[in-house]
Order: C-alpha cells, then structure tokens, then sequence
C-alpha cells in the first residue's frame, strides 16, 4: 500500500528565517498538497547556544504571512505526532541511541576538548586534516579502545561524553535523490559524526533522522547544503532497521547572489538594498534592525510567485501564478542542480504584476491607509472616487503601493515647481499662447471629460497651427510640474475643469518668475 505524503519544513530557531528558507517551505507545500499530502512545520532546536529569542514566533508569522500553512506542527496544532519542537521530545531518543550502541553501530567517546585540539593540531602539523574517523578513533579516548569495565566507571562517575556512530570502512553509500540522480559517497571520506551528548541533547543528525521516521516522513525536501549529510542519514536509517521506511530526498539549490558568485546572504542585501527575510526582523540581543518584503510593500503572493521560481521552471513560458496554480504545475522533476540567481529587480517586477491584478478598489483602500499614515489631510480632502480613479492612472508606473505618493502627489497637490529642463525647451510666445487659450477653452467645456479634453486640445492646436507634440509635454508639466505621468486627459478629467484651468493659469504666472 502506498504511503500517504508527508513532508516536513524543520528550521532552527537561531535567527529570522532568510528568504532561501522561505522557499524550501514552500517547495515542501506545493509538493504535499499537489499530492494530497500533509506539511509539517517541525522546530529543530537541539542547538541551544545558538537559540535566539523571538526566532521561533518569526518563522511562524513569516509562513502565515505567506500562506505557507502547515498542517500540523508548531503553531499549527497536533496532527497525532506532538511534540514538534525537538527540545521537547528530549526523552524518545536515548532509545535510539542506546540501540546503536549495543548493535555496534555507535560508541561512547570521552575525549576531551583538550585532547581532540591536541590531535588535530598533531595532524594538520603532519599534513593531514583531523576527521574523528576509523582509523583515529583507535588511538582516542572511547569504548573501543577502552575496558568495558573503564567505560562503565567513566559512565557512573557521570564524566563528560558524546556518542558518536561508528562508520563501516571503506563502504560505498549511494543515496538517491530525486533532483541529483545517484549520490555515491565512499566512508573513507566520512568521519565519526557525533549522535548525542552527555546532556541528554541528540544532534541534528540524530534528532532529524529519528523524528523523520516518527512522523513518517516520506520525502525530506531541503536545501543543498545538507547533501553530505544524507549518506551518514541513510546509514543511521539502515542500522536501526528503518531502511524500508526511509524517506526519499531531494536537495534544492542555492539561492545565489545577483551576480551569481556565492550563496546570497543578509550581508548582499544590506550591500545592495534590498531585503533576504520576509518580515522585519529586530535580534534581541544586539539591536540590530533587518528590513522584510512585506514592511518594504511586497504583496505576499508576489514574494511567493517570484521565490517559486528560483530554481524551479514551469511546464511553459508563463510566469505568474496563484498558489493554487503553482501546486497543480509544481514537480520536483523540474528543480534545477544549479543554484539560482536572485535578481531584485526581477522581484520588484512580480511585484508590479500582482499590483497591476487588484482592483482600482483595492488599491485605494491601500493607498488611503498609507496617505493617513503620512498625509492624513490629503486623505481626507478627497472623495473615494477620486481616490480609486487616482490609483488607476498611477499604478501602471508604480511597482509598490507606497510609491503612488512619490509618482502621482500632483493629482492632490498642485505644483509650486515646474520641470525646469522642458520649459526651457517649449516656452515661447507660441507655445504661451496656447496654454493660455486651453486654460479659456477649458473653462467653456459643458462637458469635461477625457474625450472633451483630448477634443479641445487638438482643436486649438489645429486653429493655432501647432503641432500637438510640440506643446503636449509644457501643457502637463504646467499640470503637474513634472514631464511624465499617467494618461494626460484622464488625468484632466480627474481634476476637473475648475482646477485644471487654475493651475495652467497659476503655471503661467509662476513660470514668467522662474
């Protein structure tokens, strides 16, 4: 019988989890729910010296924020396989441990931190680098080399240990995975990883492995930079006699700098400006503030849309997908072997995208919460109307929200300044005489719309002798001060005739005095 799907999203709480993060969880979402599976959001937080507060509660709310929602977990309620925090399910594992040890599969070491420096200086003096591995552990401090009568002495006087697994020599391990193809690691390359402390505390590779089996996990889907941990993970799952249980994996790639030449960290988005974690981040132990794309004014289905395809390509060219969409067209099969390159103005385009898809409606109510944040008297001074027919000229220029102020502030503040460099350019006595008779023919319109205006301006121009391209640019920036902008008549319209004749007039005052 087929086993139903389950994946998990197992991060460490020792920091805001970085955008790479991010789309490991969603790659593990779309993979379960286009199989009907389930997502388990599972905190591995054996590493308590590096356990930063608040990290746990951020990982929470950044995949809420971005609709990655687990099925069971932390934070998520019991699926049947609580707890989910590793820290919490301490007392399960020393069974496991205690079993590879009397199966010969693992060994107690009590060498000391002194004594391990001592033999890795001894060996990097020799030319070798130290790795705590089958031929080394015959000279160390462990139950192989000492009596058992000496172990067990060491054991009561309750002495510093760690239980580290005791590699095969010279054993090929080929581990399958489902981007890569066969992986094939010989142990002479491996060393004697550590399984457990003396403190009660799995490792990770203990801890990842036994929880994996316990919550039957069928696929481990994570980042890359575990992939020379699966060989030692498959023989943990052969010498517990899970072999037939084991999950498949699958290694994603790295997200790579914009220039392609490394891992891409918080470092290259403070160099460059622009953000590697999804929310805001405050650590609470230094102070030190990182910026979020939901806080810069990403869309959340944007942010997704724009991390789904980094390092994963689609069945077509297409680029824009809901979630639902993404979990109908997702297939591991399509994840690339190579990193991805992060380009941030990419990100800003997606971004534009989703912005282009809501609603006139639904950007005003965006736009008037920002302006009564900032300007609380702009909002106020203007109808709804206004508001929503505002928003539809100025989106089309704008990837954010929060930049419809900066693009469009003209259309609620008339202009002191004008566009020196076009001025400069245009205004002549002809050109004059034209803004001037727009501003009377303006004033004499029944009708003041769109079409009426974009009619009138070509009249005048016609019965002047002008072409209309000669003086199109001068008449908006004695609008709007500014050279470009959204659609010229619809933007007169919005106006309105009594305002759109007062600010040519007001331009041709100010401009004589410039």
């Amino acid at each position: 019988m087929e086993r139903k799907v389950r994946v998990r999203f197992a991060p460490s709480p020792t920091g805001p989890l970085h955008m790479g993060g991010v789309r490991t969880a969603l790659y593990n979402y779309l993979f379960a729910k286009k199989h009907n599976g389930d997502f388990i959001l599972r905190i591995e937080d054996t590493d308590q010296a590096r356990f930063v507060p608040g990290a746990e509660e951020y990982i929470i709310q950044a995949l809420k924020w971005c609709g990655i929602t687990p099925n069971e977990g932390v934070g998520f309620g019991d699926g049947g396989h609580a707890p989910y925090r590793q820290s919490e399910r301490k007392p399960m594992y020393r069974q496991y441990v205690e079993q590879l040890i009397s199966s010969g599969h693992a060994y107690y070491a009590f060498d000391s931190t002194e004594e391990l420096d001592e033999m890795r200086s001894r060996m990097e003096k020799a030319g070798s680098s130290f790795a705590y591995n089958a031929i080394i552990r015959q000279s160390m401090k462990n139950s192989l080399t000492l009596s058992e009568d000496e172990v067990q002495r060491r054991l009561a006087a309750n002495e510093n240990y760690v239980v580290r697994i005791q590699l095969p020599r010279n054993e090929e391990v080929r581990v399958k995975d489902i981007i890569r193809g066969w992986v094939v690691v010989n142990t002479a390359q491996m060393d004697d990883k550590v399984l457990f402390k003396s403190d009660g505390m799995p490792t990770y590779h203990m801890a990842n492995v036994v929880d994996d089996y316990t919550m039957q996990i069928t696929h481990v889907i994570r980042g890359e930079e575990w992939l020379p941990s699966a060989p030692l993970h498959v023989l943990l799952y052969r010498f517990l006699g899970w072999e037939s249980s084991m999950p498949e994996f699958a290694h994603l790639p790295l997200l790579l700098r914009p220039d392609g030449n490394g891992k891409l960290s918080k470092r290259d988005g403070d160099r460059l400006g622009f953000p590697v974690f999804p929310l805001n981040w405050t650590d609470a132990k230094t102070g030190e503030q990182s910026s979020g794309y939901l806080e810069r004014g990403y869309f959340s289905d944007a942010f997704v849309n724009m991390l789904a395809l980094l390092g994963w390509h689609t069945s077509g060219n297409r680029e824009i997908f809901n979630m639902d969409e993404l979990v109908q067209e997702f297939s591991l099969d399509r994840v690339s072997k190579s990193g991805a390159k992060f380009d941030p103005e990419k990100a800003k385009w997606f971004n534009q995208q989703y912005l282009r898809l809501h609603s006139d409606e639904e950007l005003a109510d965006l736009f008037a919460a920002s302006l009564q944040e900032k300007h609380p008297g702009i909002v106020n001074s203007v109808s709804r109307d206004f508001l929503v027919t505002a928003c539809k000229l100025i989106k089309e220029k704008a990837n954010f929200v929060h930049e419809f102020w900066e693009q469009g502030s003209y259309l609620f503040i008339a202009p002191e300044m004008y566009d020196q460099e076009v001025i400069k350019k245009r205004l002549n006595e002809r050109s004059m005489a034209f803004v001037v008779a727009m501003k009377d023919v303006f004033l004499g319109l029944a009708e003041f719309t769109a079409a009426s205006t974009e009619s009138a301006f070509k009249q005048v121009a016609e019965a002047q002798g002008i072409k209309t391209g000669e003086v199109m640019q001068l008449f908006r920036v004695c609008l709007t001060g500014v050279a470009g902008g959204p659609a010229l008549f619809e933007m007169c319209a919005l106006l309105g005739k009594a305002e759109s004749a007062n600010r040519l007039e007001r331009a041709l005052a100010t401009i004589k005095t410039q």
